[in-house]
């Protein structure tokens, strides 16, 4: 009986000043954040809910929308550009995350042994994050320009005939990949972050029972910090899917080559040609929707996975 009444949740009865203190303490909060919640409608909840409307519709910017229903993405059906682009960030997804994870994790390990001077380093890693994405599309054609780019000259000292990096669409994708590695600074400074939180004991132990640090690595650091790896992965895959800024000065800006630019059309390129070169705003707003879709469906997978994968502290 006794562990009966100790499971039930005790309702706790509040005097009327407690009750006045608590509403006020209420309107207080609802007050200090109406101004995000004024934005977050405005500038979120609003466009969303009106891009699904639009996406519904024949809307050239100029002309007032007129209702097609289902037609914008039964035209993307039969839009091969569509394939294409999805195609496109696929692989550069499939390739990208994983790559800048491993990185960004042996990166953060090597830190974790350098003592005193990893603040210098952590610096160094995360500066290039600061760089504008216009600048390092144009630094992308700078370094992998084919006859006398940077990364081809490394490569001749040794050697090694470069491929025509930003002309051959063979090597587009993998040149906009490695240049992607440039900003991976943050996720080394999260993953060290996550690293200095194992349970030092717990690697004393297993080095006193034996282990050898590959084993310590991959046994109980990795595992340990399997929660920030699904975090990383997570947000990575989802700003691969939305890569935009780079590849577009690099090969459809101004600046952009004059060669084939369809290993380069990323989804959301051409999602930007149709609303805004092209003014079908309308079947630009379907295209964003099944974006939409799509990454949810890829993050809904990614969290079942993790669910299997993903050691959580205070349990599952």
């Amino acid at each position: 009986m006794a562990s009966v009444i100790a499971g039930k949740k005790e309702k706790v009865q509040l005097r009327p000043g407690q009750r006045r203190n608590r509403r006020r303490n209420v309107r207080a909060a609802l007050l200090f954040i109406s101004p995000w919640i004024l934005g977050m409608l405005v500038f979120t909840a609003w466009p969303i809910f009106y891009s699904g409307y639009l996406s519904l519709t024949d809307y050239d910017v100029i002309n007032d929308p007129t209702f097609i229903g289902l037609d914008n993405y039964a035209q993307m059906l039969q839009d091969p550009k569509v394939s294409l682009a999805l195609w496109n960030t696929f692989i550069y997804t499939v390739v990208s995350v994983p790559l800048q994870v491993l990185i960004s994790l042996a990166l953060a390990l090597l830190l974790l042994r350098v003592g005193r001077a990893s603040g210098f380093f952590r610096t160094a890693f995360y500066l290039p994050n600061m760089t504008p994405p216009v600048a390092i599309g144009i630094i992308l054609l700078l370094i992998f320009n084919g006859h006398d780019g940077l990364v081809n000259e490394i490569l001749e000292v040794f050697g090694i005939d470069g491929p025509a990096w930003t002309t051959d669409p063979d090597w587009i994708k993998p040149g906009l990949i490695l240049m992607n590695l440039w900003t991976l600074g943050a996720s080394v400074i999260i993953f060290l972050a996550a690293l200095h939180n194992v349970p030092q004991e717990m690697i004393d132990s297993a080095r006193v029972d034996g282990a050898n640090s590959w084993q310590v690595t991959t046994r109980i650091t990795v595992p340990m910090i399997s929660g920030t790896i699904f975090f990383i992965f997570i947000v990575n895959t989802i700003a691969s899917f939305q890569t935009f800024t780079e590849a577009y000065t690099a090969y459809f800006g101004a600046g952009g080559t004059t060669y084939s630019t369809d290993a380069a059309l990323f989804y959301v390129i051409y999602l930007f040609q149709q609303a805004f070169e092209f003014l079908h705003m309308g079947y630009a707003s379907a295209m964003a929707w099944l974006l939409f879709v799509i990454i949810m469906a890829v993050t809904a997978v990614q969290v079942l996975i993790s669910r299997k994968l993903v050691y959580y502290e205070g349990g599952r």
